[in-house]
């Protein structure tokens, strides 16, 4: 699976468990860390985690291993690590705190398809 796909299956398994304000940024100029950041919230700590948990059930389906997870028993910013693609979960408190998308305004935001009914 090429890693704009793995995207767009995050961004599903997300919206699945009803995250909010998902954007996906392409950090391939701008850092070495990955190619790709996910953002999004939740609103309590357990969708949170449901959300951390969807995202892990649904790559692993497909055969992806999770690297790493890490601030899962918080619940306040999971990040989750699929290699080139870095999952960042936050509590919605802490999203507008960290502000992720202000701190890489430099990357382009990757269009996704989500939240649309068939």
């Amino acid at each position: 699976m090429k890693n704009h796909e793995l995207v767009q299956l995050i961004a599903e398994a997300s919206d699945d468990k009803r995250a909010e304000e998902i954007i996906a940024l392409d950090m391939k100029e701008v850092s070495l860390i990955a190619d790709y950041f996910l953002i999004c919230h939740g609103n309590t700590e357990r969708q949170v985690q449901a959300i951390a948990r969807g995202i892990q059930d649904r790559v692993e389906e497909e055969g992806i291993h999770v690297k790493r997870m890490e601030g899962f028993e918080q619940a306040r910013w999971v990040l989750v690590d699929i290699g080139d693609v870095v999952c960042h979960i936050f509590h919605k408190e802490e999203r507008s705190y960290y502000n992720l998308e202000r701190l890489w305004g430099d990357a382009a935001r990757v269009p996704l398809q989500i939240g649309q009914e068939g």
